[in-house]
């Protein structure tokens, strides 16, 4: 009896964490749907997954709107009459004091960061419900466990997905759905370059950042399936989980520190206004 393949839909797939969970899922012998604003990067991943055998598509898609969300899950549904993973991990990253920001910077990474999470949450979420089985695993992030100062706005979306996540865990189980967040932390991927930075110098940012220990996206994706394999609600690199929660629970003082540290390194990159 020949076994039915897998189907999984990664957002944001086409780069970063979501390009290595992509590769990884393959490895494990599962269809993956590229999903990503990106055009060219993602018809160019789909052409590289499917250099032997076909175990990739790529679908355009803009996380911030609802209809196409729902329009390109319903979709796949129907074809596939299955979707057993959906990553919501289309995301972006924004540096900037909260007096420097706007309205409109905040609307910008909501959009993204949370809407884009909530989109893809609710539709594949009813559709998993219609098939009685299913794994939601929504990206969020370490900034969304604990302060990340000079990245408020980053802060707020990766919060709120973690308690959407972690909250949705057990609502779920009732319909044999799974629900796990990912919390990854140093990442070396793209989104550190392509951040927005107001009205701050983002590479002074940038090389304090690449100053850290970089985990690859792929030991992160191995990390994440792992993860996802064994449902747990927060799926975290445990050395930076453990450092967190000594840090912000056991030790506040140096936790405050280290926080006052990030404001100085900070602030010494604003960009003076004239």
């Amino acid at each position: 009896m020949q076994m039915i393949r897998k189907v999984a839909v990664v957002t944001g797939g086409a780069s970063g964490i979501g390009r290595a969970i992509c590769s990884e899922l393959v490895q494990q012998n599962v269809f993956v749907i590229i999903s990503d604003i990106n055009e060219q990067a993602g018809k160019n991943f789909e052409a590289e997954l499917n250099k032997e055998t076909i175990n990739a598509r790529y679908a355009y898609l803009d996380v911030t709107e609802y209809d196409s969300v729902e329009r390109l899950l319903t979709d796949l549904y129907q074809e596939f009459d299955r979707i057993d993973y959906l990553f919501n991990n289309a995301g972006m990253a924004m540096y900037g004091e909260l007096y420097d920001m706007t309205i409109e910077n905040w609307k910008e990474i909501m959009d993204v960061n949370l809407w884009g999470v909530i989109n893809g949450t609710q539709v594949g979420y009813n559709l998993m419900k219609k098939q009685g089985f299913g794994h939601i695993v929504n990206t969020a992030s370490a900034a969304g466990l604990g302060p990340s100062p000079v990245s408020s706005a980053y802060a707020t979306t990766k919060h709120a997905v973690v308690g959407l996540t972690t909250s949705l865990h057990y609502e779920a189980e009732e319909f044999g759905i799974k629900v796990s967040t990912l919390c990854p932390a140093f990442v070396d991927t793209p989104i550190f370059e392509e951040a927005k930075a107001i009205n701050i110098n983002k590479t002074v940012i940038t090389q304090q950042l690449k100053k850290q220990k970089m985990m690859s996206p792929e030991k992160l994706a191995k990390i994440a399936l792992d993860g996802t394999h064994r449902n747990k609600p927060i799926i975290c690199p445990m050395p930076m989980r453990r450092t967190m929660d000594i840090f912000f629970t056991l030790f506040p003082p140096a936790h405050k520190g280290l926080m006052r540290l990030v404001c100085k390194v900070s602030r010494k990159a604003r960009i003076l206004e004239n």
